[in-house]
This record gives C-alpha cells, sequence and structure tokens, in this order.
C-alpha cells in the first residue's frame, strides 16, 4: 500500500464524513423545524417514541442528533424521561438505514439493471441535478434539496475512495495479522468504542468498517465485537451534550449509554455463549458491505426487543445514578441544546419572545391598576416581572447571537431580526412600567392626589394604552399584519392625548389647582403611556415589514406611508371619537 493510497483514504474519510453532515445539515433545513417538533408532539407514550425516533433518525442520518434534541427537550421540561426513553431506542433502529445505503457499494453483477442500484452508477446523475437545483434556483427549498443531493454523492464517492484505497491491503499479511487480533472481543469491543468516539458517529464508523470489507479480510468473528463496540461509542455526543444540563438532561444520556450498554453486553453473553457450545461455523467467514449493515441492524432490534419492556427500569437506574440534589431544577428559558437545529432554536425562541411580551403585557396592565389603586402586593409583583423580564432579555439576546452565527437562509435571518427588535421593544416597555410604579410610590409616599379631572384624562388614555398593548401583542404573537396597521393610528391618537392632558395640566398649575410637585408626577405617568404606545408601534412596524420577507431597522416613515391613507383615517377617527378629542 503507497503514500497515494494513503492519502486517498484520509481524503476519502473526509469526504464521506462531510458529505454525511452536510446531507444531514440540509435535511434539517428543509424540515424547517417540522423533524423536532414531530418527535415533542408525538411522545405521549414508549411505542410512539420509538417509531417516530426510528422514523426521523433514518430520515435526518443522524441517531446523536436525535439523541441530543431528546437532551434538549427533556432539560427543558417539554419531555419527561420516560418519554424520551422510546426515541433512543428507536434511534438506534433508525441509525442502521444508513449502514444499508452504503452497502450499496459492494453490489457486483453483470445484469445492467441490478448494476444501476450501485451508487457508482446513479450518483454521478444525483450530483449534477443537485449542483443545478443549489446553483440555478433562488428558492431555498429547491437550494435545499441540491445540498441533500450533493451531500449525499459525496459521501457515497468518499465511500468508493476509501474502498478503492484499502483494497491493496487484502494482500498485506501484517493487515491481516491485525485484524485478527480484533477478533478477540475485548479488543475487537474496545477498537468500536474508540473510533466511534472520535468521530462522533456510528453510521461512519459502521461505514469505515464497510470500507474495510473490500479487503476479504474483515470476518464475522471481527465485525461482531467492533461494531457492539461503536454502539457504546456513539453515546459520547449525547454524554457531552448533558455537560450543564438539569438532573433529567443527565439522566437522558445515562439512559441511552445504559440501553446501549446492557444491550451489548447481552449480546456479547448470548453469541460467545452459544458459539462455546455449538461452534459457529460462519464466524470465520469474510463478511461483505451488506453483511455489516446484517449484524448491525440486527444487534439494534436485538437490544431494543429484549429492553423495550424495561423501560421503566432505565429509567429507575438513571435516577440511581443521577440522585436527585439542589441543583436539579430545570431552567424555563430557551436550552441551548435546541442549537442543533436553527429552524427549530428560532421557533423555540419565538415561543419565548411570545412569553415575554404576553409578561410585559400582564406587568403593564397591573401597572394601569395600580395608578388608582396602590398595593404593597401589586407593587412587588411588578416588580418580580420586572426582573423576570430583564432575564428573558439577557437570556434571549444571547441565545440569538448564538443562532446567528450559525448558518441561516433568509427566511432564518429574517425571524431573527424580528426576535432581536422585539425582545428590546418589550423590555422598554417594561421599563416604563416601573417608570409608571416609581411615580406611583411618590405620590403615595407624599400621599399627593390628582384632581378628578387629571384621573379622568389618565382613565381615558390608560383604556387607550391598555387597548394598544393587547392588540400589538396579539399581531406580534399571530403575524397579524392587517391587526398591525391599526396600531399606527392609534398610536397617534395617544399622542395626541398626551399633548391635551399636557396642555390641560398645565393650566391646572398655572390656576394653581395643582402643585408642581403634582404636575411633574402627572407628567411622568402619561409620558411613560406615550412611550410604551411607541414602542407598541415599533411592533407593529416590525410585523407588517416582516410579512414582505424583509427587516430594516428605523423603517417607521416608510411603513407609515406604506399604510393605506384611506383606511389609516378612518381608524384614527374611530379612535379620536372613542377618546373623545
Amino acid at each position: 500500500m503507497s503514500i497515494f493510497n494513503i492519502l486517498t483514504l484520509a481524503g476519502g474519510l473526509a469526504l464521506f464524513l462531510f458529505g454525511m453532515n452536510y446531507m444531514g445539515g440540509s435535511l434539517e433545513k428543509l424540515g424547517g423545524g417540522k423533524f423536532e417538533s414531530i418527535l415533542e408532539g408525538m411522545t405521549s407514550n414508549r411505542l410512539k417514541g420509538l417509531i417516530f425516533g426510528a422514523a426521523i433518525t433514518a430520515i435526518i442520518q443522524s441517531s446523536s442528533a436525535v439523541t441530543v434534541m431528546s437532551v434538549g427537550f427533556v432539560n427543558s421540561g417539554i419531555m419527561s424521561l420516560s418519554q424520551v426513553t422510546g426515541i433512543i431506542m428507536g434511534a438506534n433502529i433508525g441509525t442502521t438505514i444508513t449502514s444499508w445505503l452504503l452497502s450499496l457499494t459492494g453490489i457486483q453483477s453483470s445484469n445492467i439493471f441490478i448494476s444501476l442500484l450501485k451508487p457508482s452508477s446513479f450518483t454521478p446523475v444525483l450530483a449534477l441535478i443537485g449542483i443545478i437545483l443549489y446553483l440555478f434556483c433562488k428558492s431555498d427549498k429547491k437550494k435545499n434539496i441540491g445540498s441533500i443531493l450533493l451531500g449525499f454523492a459525496v459521501l457515497m464517492f468518499g465511500m468508493e475512495a476509501m474502498s478503492g484505497a484499502v483494497e491493496p491491503l487484502k494482500d498485506v499479511p501484517e493487515f491481516t495479522n491485525l485484524l485478527v487480533k480484533f477478533s478477540n472481543p475485548v479488543l475487537g469491543l474496545l477498537a468500536g468504542m474508540l473510533l466511534t468516539a472520535v468521530i462522533q458517529s456510528s453510521s461512519a464508523s459502521v461505514g469505515i468498517l464497510q470500507a474495510l470489507t473490500i479487503t476479504g479480510s474483515i470476518t464475522v468473528g471481527t465485525a461482531f465485537p467492533i461494531i457492539l463496540g461503536q454502539n457504546i461509542g456513539t453515546c459520547i455526543t449525547a454524554l457531552i451534550s448533558s455537560i450543564g444540563t438539569s438532573k433529567n438532561g443527565k439522566r437522558t444520556s445515562v439512559i441511552h449509554l445504559a440501553f446501549n450498554t446492557i444491550g451489548v453486553v447481552l449480546a456479547m453473553v448470548l453469541f460467545y455463549g452459544i458459539n462455546a457450545i455449538f461452534e459457529f461455523s460462519f464466524i470465520s467467514n469474510p463478511v461483505n458491505a451488506a453483511g455489516i449493515a446484517v449484524i448491525h441492524s440486527l444487534f439494534n432490534i436485538f437490544a431494543t426487543a429484549v429492553l423495550f419492556p424495561f423501560g421503566g427500569l432505565l429509567e429507575k437506574l438513571s435516577r440511581f445514578i443521577i440522585k436527585d440534589g439542589k441543583s436539579g431544577k430545570t431552567d424555563a428559558l430557551v436550552d441551548r441544546k435546541f442549537l442543533f437545529s436553527p429552524s427549530y432554536a428560532i421557533n423555540k425562541a419565538i415561543d419565548e419572545c411570545c412569553k415575554m411580551g404576553e409578561l410585559a403585557k400582564n406587568n403593564i396592565m397591573l401597572c394601569l391598576d395600580f395608578i388608582n389603586d396602590y398595593s404593597e402586593v401589586n407593587d412587588k409583583k411588578i416588580t418580580e416581572n420586572e426582573k423576570k423580564l430583564d432575564n428573558y432579555e439577557d437570556k434571549l439576546q444571547t441565545y440569538i447571537m448564538k443562532i446567528s452565527s450559525m448558518d441561516l437562509n433568509i427566511d432564518e435571518a429574517v425571524k431573527i431580526s424580528k426576535l432581536s427588535h422585539a425582545i428590546g421593544n418589550f423590555e422598554r416597555i417594561g421599563d416604563y412600567g416601573i417608570n409608571i410604579l416609581r411615580a406611583k410610590r411618590k405620590m403615595q409616599k407624599g400621599r399627593i392626589n390628582f384632581s378628578y379631572e387629571a384621573n379622568y384624562g389618565i382613565e381615558i388614555m390608560s383604556d387607550a394604552v391598555s387597548e394598544i398593548v393587547e392588540k400589538s401583542l396579539k399581531a406580534f404573537t399571530d403575524d397579524d399584519v392587517e391587526l398591525a396597521k391599526t396600531i399606527e393610528p392609534l398610536e397617534q391618537v395617544i399622542n395626541n392625548l398626551n399633548s391635551e392632558l399636557r396642555g390641560m395640566h398645565a393650566k391646572r398649575m398655572q390656576s394653581g389647582e395643582c402643585s408642581i410637585e403634582n404636575g411633574i408626577l402627572f407628567f411622568d405617568i402619561i409620558n411613560s403611556f406615550e412611550r410604551i404606545a411607541d414602542h407598541c408601534s415599533n411592533l407593529a412596524v416590525c410585523t407588517i415589514e416582516l410579512s414582505q420577507k424583509s427587516y430594516q431597522p428605523h423603517s417607521y416613515l416608510r411603513i407609515i406611508k406604506n399604510i393605506d391613507n384611506k383606511t389609516f383615517s378612518e381608524v384614527f377617527q374611530k379612535y379620536l371619537e372613542k377618546y373623545k378629542l
């Protein structure tokens, strides 16, 4: 075996790993977070979890990715341990589809129709279609389909390159002698574990083993312990992903490790125990790529069939190993483990942003009620809610910065812009609620009361603010463009109310009906009302622009001009009449 064979082997391995990752990533983009949502919603029992875990792993070609999803789901409280056990078992079965696809490289036949099933026959066509879709189509969906085809083509080219590079090894006695050592169950198990732990993909390590079968030196006795070791080695990804998670997040990775380890031990004891009694004649027979796929599939089906009824015991074992402690509380905000899929991570961030908006709205409603009726209980509640809003902003902004560094398509980038814009506006709305709270505290402490006219004006403006907060949050949450277009006329009414009330209160101050201190507090409250309305208008502008698949900050005037003047006038007049201006 020359240096050129070694370089070809290294290059083939690089193409193989790149193709697998690229195809999986493209499948994730094409799914747009749907695979994760299916897993999240279809796990009411363990059997459903097994079926959907197997199906989605077969589609995205990565049991590691599905297991990392599971850790994230459990860590964030979306799933329970009992639900996720079935997904882990299903992922082990679903991952075997890759080995069957790779086994097609070993097809040898003079029949033209059978030869067409060989990847070297159809892969160039897929690559050609893929590059045309990727380069010349504008649709993200078509580009992703092109990327999937290209990834598959690169994966298969890499497999063919590895097989061709290692073929000369069949004439190297030292290589054959080395493989004989791996027939030792312990050495074979360790070799499979280490290889898979390093490349963090059982599908890839099985593919490498399939490539080596071209030498004719891989026997059933050599392949069996290596394949079993690969199933333990793949657990390293879940173990790494569980670092820094909640107790249940760590337990998920323990269930994955325990399931594979117990399955391997049972398979080893059963296989070598029966072999010791009956001496399998096939154990020294050479195995091809399809034989590797058979062993891989049989083991995972066997482990699932045996351990499926004992899913509850696996859960209890994980609780025994990872005991409850003081730090076992789950963070309610979006989990960094969701960063395996940009689309799903963005959807989760949007969900949390809507929760933040709901909290900001509720806090403003408390503040509006608070003006007329001071309550220490509500004072504390408003302050606590504001701390929660600040916490939301810090964590969500950090989270979307991490998402922004990922490979995003146009729709995803637009959603990130919307999120960043909305988070800032929700936080500022909360800040102006605190301004109202402080003004009321001063009134309570100094026993300051507004006149009937001042209270009536605040009540009218308070109703308008309540309405604009409700509508802007609903428009944002539902992506309701028509509702968003009604926000700006109401914001203009609130501006007019502010001007009217300021002028009226200034006259009361001049006539001596109200003190200067009274006036300052009155102006603080209505100015806070106006600023809340401004940020609601900003949210509406964002919603309208994003409906056009574009977002440019500070495009307020352009958006307002795009709202039909007649519609604007009608809505504006309706609000003028409603609020008696």
